[in-house]
């Protein structure tokens, strides 16, 4: 049986995590999952929209499986070069302002040249601002404070940063001796991670699937459609490999796998629900079944795309999503596992 080593692991994951790649500006991490996956020796090509695909023959292939996970994250763009010389930003996923309140941030221009900056309120000084504490943490009131010497909007200008310009938050990776790993976009890099470690281990010890499998690497999850396309007319099966959400009511946590029987886009396939339950207690993987209300994956947005496939979704348990996330490996390793034997077993 393959499994995932944790050092192995963490070192990819830390490596993928400091590779900004806000939705809409993924080019350099596809780059890198090309020169990954390429010295595995997996062939690999691309979709118009820039997603990574990657395919592993297996013994059938008139019937396949497509797994997928997303390199995409949260970030923002520049939506406005303030009077004061601070940036006012819009939002590239479902997040809220106060989950970014006072991170460090890197703005790319369009010609490549990169500046730091933090994110605050604009009322943020407590001996100045009577309602710091109270004031809404919204557009109108954050902003991105340039780590230069800028006064006006010229001076900004001068530096090549303009409307459009994409804003990536410093993901403060950290991973403590308990097993537990702390990052801004876990969601989606912690199962990317996991995806590429099985097909490079599959592909190092000849382990044979019995149907050719598609793995995408979508970059556009976060804006609702990464997935919904290139789906080959043979796919029978497709897997969304993303975060498990935590809180109030759920029985996701960060040491299982989690699988998701609904989410906000309504029940995923009930058959293959359940065949995923039976690979889990048959393999004594531990894992929770849950119900995340605010969410949507990459296949569902394979299924809303009018696709004629069985779908399901599973991953780590991740605390505190969309915000500085946190997991722990034992959740990763329940997640490889899971995802291994499902990829030997029988169609549904």
């Amino acid at each position: 049986m393959v499994q995932i080593n944790q050092k192995e692991y963490f070192d990819l994951l830390e490596q993928i995590l400091n590779v900004t790649s806000p939705s809409g500006n993924t080019e350099t991490i596809i780059q890198l999952m090309e020169k990954y996956l390429h010295s595995a020796n997996i062939s690999t090509y691309r979709n118009n929209k820039g997603g990574l695909i990657a395919t592993i023959p297996g013994k059938i292939s008139e019937k396949q499986r497509m797994l997928t996970a997303h390199v995409d994250t949260l970030g923002a763009m520049v939506k406005e070069i303030k009077a004061n010389g601070r940036l006012r930003l819009d939002l590239i996923g479902g997040f809220t302002y106060n989950s970014i309140e006072g991170e460090n941030c890197v703005i790319e221009t369009s010609s490549g040249k990169t500046y730091t900056g933090t994110i605050l309120l604009h009322q943020a000084s407590v001996h100045v601002y009577k309602e710091a504490r109270t004031a809404e943490r919204n557009q109108a009131n954050m902003e991105v404070r340039i780590d230069e010497i800028v006064k006006n909007q010229e001076d900004v200008k001068k530096l090549g940063i303009s409307v459009g310009d994409f804003v990536s938050f410093y993901p403060r990776v950290e991973i403590t001796p308990s097993g537990f790993i702390k990052s801004r976009h876990l969601d989606d890099k912690a199962s990317v991670a996991i995806l590429l470690l099985l097909m490079k281990k599959m592909t190092e010890n000849n382990i044979e699937l019995p149907y050719t499998t598609n793995f995408l690497l979508s970059n556009n999850e976060e804006i609702g459609y990464g997935g919904n396309s290139n789906i080959p007319t043979e796919t029978i099966e497709y897997m969304a490999v993303d975060m498990g959400a935590m809180g109030d009511g759920q029985s996701t946590d960060e040491y299982t796998v989690s699988i998701c029987v609904k989410d906000g886009s309504g029940p995923y396939h009930y058959a293959l629900r359940k065949h995923l339950v039976q690979l889990a207690e048959k393999h004594e993987v531990p894992y929770q079944l849950d119900i995340y209300p605010y969410y949507g994956s990459d296949a569902s947005a394979a299924i809303r795309s009018g696709h004629d496939i069985k779908h399901a979704l599973i991953g780590p348990g991740i605390d505190s999503s969309h915000a500085y996330e946190r997991t722990h490996f034992s959740s990763i390793k329940a997640t490889g596992q899971l995802i291994y034997h499902y990829l030997l077993s029988d169609l549904v």
